[in-house]
């Protein structure tokens, strides 16, 4: 039985798991389960706004997807001063980036009154800034005087969501977005990092809101999905009140224009199409509000006649139609997540806009008609069962009404039916009650677990293989680059490419079917396991799809974070029979601080992507907590071999990390970094960048710059080279130099 990652909205039991937590009345209880069973925090007033406290389990009912469960368990989570009472926990999450100086005293003032009537015994609360980058302030604490002086004084911010709304004509349309973005990132890293903490924790987002385009909404559905799995709470507050001025609701004509311009620093620097004329293997660009063109994104680019290129490999017709085309077809779902990709005319079951289970946003609730800059504050509060404080002057009274719903929550627990993973379900609550009002979340969508073979028959038998001597009998490659996420921390990109003809089809539901199994094992050097995954890859295909997919190697991916150290890591792959693979790769992982300047290591990659194109795939990544390597509007996915042929087009991803962004973001230091290539051979440069300004690839606040550069390979001969890049900051800051080798054929 697979357990469904669904924490909080939905916390998932499943053989031989304990969840311990606190009921009738915050008395610690071990539950163990053979059933998957989802928990749904509810709360229930009056119509006045009085919490109700004496229903049972009867008179609640509870559907997903339409369809009505049967609640199997049920308790009710009393106040904080209740002998033996659980703690409740409160954030304070001040977005400095979206509020006016006067807007942000007025909230600061009143969070000050708010602490000083809440804070106490079991009522614990966390200060948070974002001012383009996550500062907690102050931690959890019961202490007033500490969380009164985390709160005081104006924080200035290095971007702005709405600085298109706000005349600021110094941001463009781009930097904008890269605020609004972080500003997500920023609410989902809190909301996950929030998981380890009991209970069900209250997320007050002191905002002025932005607005959302459909690439923020891939954003703001992960956002939802990991607070929900991690049992939080949102509360937004729109700081403007009743006195905020007019803000426009709609963006001017020509926003497609403006998108266009945004992403032309990547067309050129990712790809060697002119505008209009497309990348190599591009079917043109993206026609602009003012009539310019990008070129179009490698093997399916966008036509300049009005109609959208798709993904590699297919192509989308104009009118909405989507149609296979170009390269090759799609295939159907799949349940890897971000984990299959195939290179060239590609099959991508990601790209299959029909395909019903990576479609995220059906937990996106239905929403008022609202200015456009609140629309982020409703969903956040519609989807994981928060509620909106809006055109009112009285914050205290808002917040204090929003430290009341710490006080009276219900929990109800049902079996839901078997899903895909990758699926989203949309929920509702309902209480038999006259004069009642019931808020709960809005959805939750399963994903699959790092480790998700965990305790299988399947898992064992690939570990037996991987601990024998006897090497694998299939051929495949791998490439590790790692990026730092937090001081001697790194995420490890894990890329695969498994030959397709090595995989075993049936017949199954009228298609044909196959599985690949992979687990990894990751070993420092007393043999101690630091890390481990495993995963289970589905492919259908129609009968006339098989050969052109074998034409091509299936492209995995899956990441996982390690502490700095030496370490070896194992893959063991099979897909039935006797036929398995085998890689070992040692994994070196420098040690870091991330108070100091620093570069990641580097990933190759011959398969780019606009983002803009990737609305559903990066749907389903981010849900699974999959980063995507993103640099200027375009993903990067990091190549499995690096060889790469000479007319191709090729990318080299790398991350600076400058901790004067956050200190000093409107300073005067320059940061450039350097690219070399040296043949292997002979020793002799080839290709010398010179220091290349880092400018446009920073996001303001923001200490991590992702940089993207294009490998020149027509100026090279066939043969071995080495790429080296180091980076340096007009401080004094010099980085270590990272290399990777690579071949040109």
């Amino acid at each position: 039985m697979r357990v469904l990652h669904i924490l909080g909205l939905a916390a998932v039991l499943a053989a031989n798991v304990s969840l311990v937590r606190a009921q009738d009345g915050g008395t610690g209880t071990t539950i163990k389960t053979e059933k998957r069973l989802v928990l749904v925090d509810a709360i229930v007033s009056d119509k006045k706004g009085n919490y109700i406290r004496d229903l049972t389990a009867k008179d609640f009912r509870v559907w997903e997807d339409k369809k009505e469960q049967s609640i199997e368990s049920f308790s009710f989570e009393s106040g904080s001063t209740a002998p033996n009472a659980q703690k409740r926990y409160l954030i304070l999450f001040f977005d400095n980036s979206t509020m006016q100086f006067g807007d942000q005293m007025k909230a600061r003032k009143a969070a000050q009154q708010f602490i000083e009537n809440n804070a106490g015994p079991n009522r614990e609360i966390a200060v948070v800034d974002f001012s383009g980058s996550l500062q907690v302030v102050q931690n959890f604490t019961e202490d007033v005087k500490r969380l009164h002086d985390a709160v005081s004084g104006v924080k200035f911010s290095s971007v702005s969501p709405n600085g298109d709304l706000m005349g600021n004509a110094q941001l463009s349309r781009a930097a904008a977005d890269f605020g609004a973005r972080d500003v997500l990132l920023a609410l989902r890293t809190l909301a996950k990092n929030l998981g380890a903490v009991p209970g069900r924790k209250t997320l007050v987002f002191l905002s002025s809101g932005f607005p959302l385009d459909s690439e923020l909404r891939s954003e703001l559905t992960a956002v939802i999905d990991v607070c929900n799995k991690n049992n939080v709470a949102v509360y937004p507050i729109d700081v403007q009140g009743l006195v905020a001025s007019a803000r426009p609701q709609e963006r001017s004509p020509g926003s497609n224009g403006g998108e266009g311009v945004h992403l032309v620093n990547a067309a050129y620097l990712l790809q060697r199409g002119t505008p209009g004329g497309g990348a190599p293997s591009g079917g043109g660009g993206r026609p602009g509000g003012g009539g310019g063109t990008v070129g179009g994104a490698p093997g399916g680019g966008r036509p300049g006649g009005g109609s959208a290129g798709g993904a590699p490999g297919g192509s989308r017709a104009g009118g909405g139609n989507v149609t296979n085309g170009g390269g090759g077809t799609r295939g159907t779902t799949s349940n890897s997540g971000m984990g299959t990709r195939t290179g060239g005319t590609g099959y991508n079951p990601l790209y299959n806009p029909n395909n019903p289970f990576y479609q995220p946003r059906t937990i996106m609730p239905q929403i008022p008609n609202v200015m456009r800059t609140q629309e982020v504050l409703y969903d956040l509060a519609n989807g994981t069962g928060g509620f909106v404080i809006v055109n009112t002057n009285d914050l205290v009274g808002g917040l204090q009404k929003i430290g009341n719903e710490q006080e009276a929550y219900y929990v109800l627990g049902y079996t839901p039916a078997e899903a895909k993973e990758g699926s989203c379900h949309e929920l509702k609550v309902k209480v038999d009650r006259g004069g009642t009002e019931v808020r709960a979340r809005s959805g939750y969508c399963t994903t699959k677990p790092l480790d998700m073979l965990a305790g299988s028959a399947v898992e064992r038998d690939l570990e037996t293989r991987a601990a024998a001597a006897a090497p694998g009998n299939v051929k495949a490659s791998m490439e590790l680059p790692f990026f730092y996420t937090s001081s001697n921390t790194a995420r490890v990109n894990v890329a695969m490419d498994i030959p397709s003809d090595t995989l075993q089809f049936a017949k199954q539901k009228g298609k044909q079917h196959s599985e690949v199994n992979v687990l990894g094992i990751v070993t420092d050097a007393q043999g101690a396991v630091a890390a481990r995954f495993s995963d289970n890859v589905k492919v259908d295909l129609d009968k006339k799809e098989v050969e052109e997919f074998q034409e091509h190697p299936l492209h995995y991916q899956t990441q996982f974070d390690v502490a700095a150290g030496q370490y070896d890591l194992k893959v063991v792959f099979s897909s039935g029979g006797q036929s398995f693979g085998k890689l070992e790769s040692p994994l070196s992982i420098d040690p870091y601080d991330n108070s100091k300047f620093g570069i990641s290591s580097v990933a190759l990659s011959h398969e780019l992507h606009r983002v803009s194109d990737l609305d559903v795939s990066l749907d389903a990544a981010l849900l699974e907590n999959h980063v995507p390597l993103v640099s200027q509007g375009m993903e990067i996915v990091p190549a499995a071999s690096h060889s790469f042929e000479k007319n191709g087009t090729t990318a080299a991803y790398v991350e600076v990390y400058e901790p004067l962004l956050q200190k000093q973001p409107g300073g005067d230091f320059t940061i450039a970094l350097d690219m070399r290539v040296v043949d292997k051979k002979t020793g002799k440069r080839k290709v010398d960048s010179g220091f290349i300004a880092l400018a446009p690839y920073i996001k303001p606040g923001n200490p991590m710059i992702p940089v993207a550069l294009r490998l020149p390979l027509e100026n090279l001969d066939p043969g071995a080279y080495r790429a080296e890049f180091q980076a340096k900051d007009t401080a004094g800051n010099v980085s270590m130099l990272r290399s990777t080798d690579f071949e040109v054929r």
